[in-house]
Protein backbone atom coordinates (compact mmCIF):
# COMPACT_ATOMS: atom_id res chain seq x y z
CA UNK A 1 0.00 0.00 0.00
CA UNK A 2 1.17 3.28 -1.10
CA UNK A 3 2.31 5.89 1.86
CA UNK A 4 -0.24 8.24 2.80
CA UNK A 5 0.99 12.11 2.10
CA UNK A 6 1.10 13.58 5.83
CA UNK A 7 -1.34 16.38 6.68
CA UNK A 8 0.00 19.31 7.57
CA UNK A 9 -2.12 22.63 8.76
CA UNK A 10 -1.60 26.02 9.29
CA UNK A 11 -2.89 26.70 13.19
CA UNK A 12 -2.94 23.24 14.00
CA UNK A 13 -1.26 21.57 16.63
CA UNK A 14 0.85 18.70 15.37
CA UNK A 15 2.60 15.65 17.06
CA UNK A 16 5.89 14.75 15.42
CA UNK A 17 8.21 12.12 15.92
CA UNK A 18 11.64 11.54 13.86
CA UNK A 19 13.39 8.45 15.06
CA UNK A 20 17.13 7.10 13.98
CA UNK A 21 17.80 4.77 10.95
CA UNK A 22 17.10 1.15 11.98
CA UNK A 23 17.08 2.20 15.63
CA UNK A 24 20.52 3.91 15.74
CA UNK A 25 21.50 6.64 18.25
CA UNK A 26 20.63 9.88 16.73
CA UNK A 27 22.92 11.70 19.91
CA UNK A 28 25.97 10.47 21.84
CA UNK A 29 26.11 12.51 24.46
CA UNK A 30 24.82 16.39 25.73
CA UNK A 31 26.97 18.26 22.73
CA UNK A 32 24.79 16.23 20.48
CA UNK A 33 21.50 16.59 22.37
CA UNK A 34 22.49 20.61 22.96
CA UNK A 35 23.50 21.16 19.12
CA UNK A 36 20.37 19.00 17.68
CA UNK A 37 17.66 21.20 19.94
CA UNK A 38 19.41 24.42 18.74
CA UNK A 39 18.41 23.16 15.41
CA UNK A 40 14.92 22.44 16.00
CA UNK A 41 14.64 26.42 17.59
CA UNK A 42 15.96 28.04 14.93
CA UNK A 43 14.83 26.53 12.21
CA UNK A 44 11.21 26.61 13.86
CA UNK A 45 11.42 29.89 14.26
CA UNK A 46 12.70 30.32 10.63
CA UNK A 47 9.64 28.52 9.19
CA UNK A 48 6.64 30.32 11.15
CA UNK A 49 6.21 27.28 13.69
CA UNK A 50 5.90 27.03 17.71
CA UNK A 51 7.57 24.93 19.51
CA UNK A 52 5.13 24.31 22.58
CA UNK A 53 6.69 20.30 23.97
CA UNK A 54 9.73 18.38 23.60
CA UNK A 55 11.50 14.99 24.58
CA UNK A 56 14.68 14.17 22.89
CA UNK A 57 15.52 10.08 23.72
CA UNK A 58 19.26 9.05 22.49
CA UNK A 59 17.32 7.62 19.26
CA UNK A 60 14.17 9.72 18.79
CA UNK A 61 12.95 12.91 18.97
CA UNK A 62 9.22 13.80 20.32
CA UNK A 63 7.95 17.34 19.36
CA UNK A 64 4.45 19.39 19.47
CA UNK A 65 4.27 22.34 17.01
CA UNK A 66 2.21 24.82 15.49
CA UNK A 67 2.93 26.04 12.07
CA UNK A 68 1.52 29.65 10.67
CA UNK A 69 2.17 28.37 7.40
CA UNK A 70 0.37 24.58 5.87
CA UNK A 71 4.53 23.96 5.07
CA UNK A 72 6.22 25.38 8.00
CA UNK A 73 6.16 22.04 9.69
CA UNK A 74 8.00 19.53 6.65
CA UNK A 75 10.05 22.55 5.99
CA UNK A 76 11.60 22.72 9.40
CA UNK A 77 11.70 19.11 9.93
CA UNK A 78 14.06 19.26 6.34
CA UNK A 79 16.42 21.79 7.04
CA UNK A 80 17.15 20.56 10.93
CA UNK A 81 17.24 16.67 9.38
CA UNK A 82 20.07 18.19 6.80
CA UNK A 83 21.87 20.49 9.43
CA UNK A 84 22.31 17.87 11.85
CA UNK A 85 23.33 15.00 9.91
CA UNK A 86 26.47 17.27 8.48
CA UNK A 87 27.18 18.39 12.17
CA UNK A 88 27.01 14.73 13.66
CA UNK A 89 28.48 13.05 10.61
CA UNK A 90 31.43 15.62 10.89
CA UNK A 91 31.77 15.66 14.83
CA UNK A 92 32.01 11.64 15.22
CA UNK A 93 33.76 11.01 11.61
CA UNK A 94 30.78 9.04 10.12
CA UNK A 95 28.86 9.35 6.89
CA UNK A 96 25.59 7.95 5.26
CA UNK A 97 21.61 8.60 6.94
CA UNK A 98 20.85 9.04 10.46
CA UNK A 99 17.00 9.85 10.24
CA UNK A 100 15.13 6.40 9.39
CA UNK A 101 13.13 7.38 6.52
CA UNK A 102 10.28 10.61 6.74
CA UNK A 103 9.17 11.42 10.58
CA UNK A 104 5.89 10.65 10.93
CA UNK A 105 3.04 13.44 12.61
CA UNK A 106 -0.17 13.51 13.62
CA UNK A 107 -2.82 16.55 13.78
CA UNK A 108 -3.85 16.84 17.48
CA UNK A 109 -7.42 18.16 18.66
CA UNK A 110 -6.66 20.90 21.40
CA UNK A 111 -9.66 20.44 23.80
CA UNK A 112 -9.50 17.10 25.36
CA UNK A 113 -6.47 16.01 23.73
CA UNK A 114 -3.50 18.44 23.36
CA UNK A 115 -2.91 18.20 26.86
CA UNK A 116 -3.01 14.81 26.93
CA UNK A 117 -0.60 14.67 24.28
CA UNK A 118 2.13 17.03 26.17
CA UNK A 119 2.40 14.53 29.07
CA UNK A 120 2.47 11.75 26.42
CA UNK A 121 5.44 13.28 25.29
CA UNK A 122 7.15 14.69 28.05
CA UNK A 123 6.71 11.12 30.17
CA UNK A 124 8.11 9.15 27.67
CA UNK A 125 11.74 8.95 29.29
CA UNK A 126 9.33 7.49 31.84
CA UNK A 127 8.08 4.59 29.97
CA UNK A 128 11.65 4.25 28.83
CA UNK A 129 12.54 3.23 31.89
CA UNK A 130 15.42 6.34 31.79
CA UNK A 131 14.00 7.85 34.91
CA UNK A 132 11.16 7.00 37.35
CA UNK A 133 10.06 10.57 37.24
CA UNK A 134 9.68 13.20 34.76
CA UNK A 135 11.16 15.73 36.79
CA UNK A 136 14.73 14.05 36.53
CA UNK A 137 15.06 13.77 33.24
CA UNK A 138 16.79 16.99 31.91
CA UNK A 139 16.50 16.52 27.94
CA UNK A 140 12.60 17.35 28.15
CA UNK A 141 10.10 20.54 28.16
CA UNK A 142 8.91 18.60 31.15
CA UNK A 143 10.75 21.31 34.13
CA UNK A 144 9.83 24.65 31.88
CA UNK A 145 6.21 23.08 32.46
CA UNK A 146 6.17 22.73 35.96
CA UNK A 147 8.21 25.49 36.76
CA UNK A 148 11.85 24.06 37.90
CA UNK A 149 13.57 26.16 35.10
CA UNK A 150 12.51 28.83 32.08
CA UNK A 151 13.03 28.12 28.47
CA UNK A 152 12.35 30.95 26.74
CA UNK A 153 12.53 29.38 23.24
CA UNK A 154 8.78 27.77 23.95
CA UNK A 155 5.58 28.84 23.00
CA UNK A 156 2.68 28.07 25.50
CA UNK A 157 0.18 26.34 23.72
CA UNK A 158 -3.67 28.47 24.80
CA UNK A 159 -4.64 25.26 26.18
CA UNK A 160 -1.91 25.17 28.62
CA UNK A 161 -1.98 28.68 29.30
CA UNK A 162 -5.76 28.19 30.00
CA UNK A 163 -4.77 25.91 33.21
CA UNK A 164 -4.67 28.96 35.66
CA UNK A 165 -4.81 32.64 35.97
CA UNK A 166 -0.86 33.07 37.11
CA UNK A 167 2.38 31.20 35.61
CA UNK A 168 2.03 29.20 39.53
CA UNK A 169 -1.92 27.90 38.94
CA UNK A 170 -0.47 26.77 35.70
CA UNK A 171 2.35 24.93 36.15
CA UNK A 172 0.72 23.40 39.08
CA UNK A 173 -2.29 21.93 37.40
CA UNK A 174 0.07 20.79 35.00
CA UNK A 175 2.54 18.41 37.04
CA UNK A 176 -0.96 17.59 38.57
CA UNK A 177 -1.76 16.17 34.94
CA UNK A 178 1.30 14.81 34.58
CA UNK A 179 1.31 12.89 37.70
CA UNK A 180 -2.07 11.76 37.14
CA UNK A 181 -0.86 9.81 34.17
CA UNK A 182 -2.74 7.99 31.03
CA UNK A 183 -4.86 5.54 30.47
CA UNK A 184 -3.97 2.35 28.47
CA UNK A 185 -6.41 3.49 25.88
CA UNK A 186 -4.84 7.00 25.85
CA UNK A 187 -1.39 5.81 24.91
CA UNK A 188 -2.62 3.76 22.84
CA UNK A 189 -4.69 5.65 20.97
CA UNK A 190 -1.93 8.43 20.83
CA UNK A 191 0.69 6.13 19.37
CA UNK A 192 -1.16 4.89 17.16
CA UNK A 193 -2.83 8.20 15.19
CA UNK A 194 1.29 9.41 15.10
CA UNK A 195 2.68 6.31 13.65
CA UNK A 196 -0.08 5.89 10.96
CA UNK A 197 -0.58 9.83 10.56
CA UNK A 198 -4.12 9.66 11.69
CA UNK A 199 -5.75 12.70 13.21
CA UNK A 200 -5.84 12.69 16.90
CA UNK A 201 -9.51 13.70 18.61
CA UNK A 202 -12.82 13.29 18.22
CA UNK A 203 -15.42 12.59 15.60
CA UNK A 204 -16.27 16.37 15.00
CA UNK A 205 -12.60 16.96 14.99
CA UNK A 206 -12.24 14.09 12.19
CA UNK A 207 -14.54 15.07 10.36
CA UNK A 208 -13.89 18.86 9.99
CA UNK A 209 -10.16 18.03 9.17
CA UNK A 210 -11.41 15.73 6.24
CA UNK A 211 -12.80 19.02 4.76
CA UNK A 212 -9.32 20.25 3.75
CA UNK A 213 -8.17 17.48 1.66
CA UNK A 214 -8.56 13.97 0.09
CA UNK A 215 -6.53 12.23 2.13
CA UNK A 216 -8.03 10.06 4.49
CA UNK A 217 -7.61 11.64 8.37
CA UNK A 218 -8.63 8.51 10.03
CA UNK A 219 -8.71 5.00 9.75
CA UNK A 220 -11.13 3.21 7.41
CA UNK A 221 -13.54 0.90 9.52
CA UNK A 222 -12.46 -1.50 6.87
CA UNK A 223 -9.49 -2.93 5.45
CA UNK A 224 -6.54 -4.45 7.38
CA UNK A 225 -6.45 -4.57 11.80
CA UNK A 226 -4.30 -1.76 12.99
CA UNK A 227 -0.34 -2.90 13.48
CA UNK A 228 0.46 -3.59 16.81
CA UNK A 229 2.41 -0.89 18.79
CA UNK A 230 5.91 -2.14 19.85
CA UNK A 231 6.72 -1.68 23.52
CA UNK A 232 9.39 0.98 21.87
CA UNK A 233 7.15 3.27 19.53
CA UNK A 234 6.07 6.15 20.80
Amino acid sequence: MARLPRLTLAGHAHHVIQRGNNRQAIVLDDTDRQQLMDLVFEKARAHGVAVHAWALMDNHLHLLLTPTTADGVPRTMQAVGRAYVRRFNNRHGRSGTLWDGRYKSTLVQEEGYLLACMAHIELHPVREGLVSDPRDYAWSSHRHHIGQRVDRQLTPHPVYWALGNTPFAREAAYGERVRAGLSAEQQRAIADATLHGWALGDAAFVQALQKHTERRVARSPRGRPPMPVRADEP
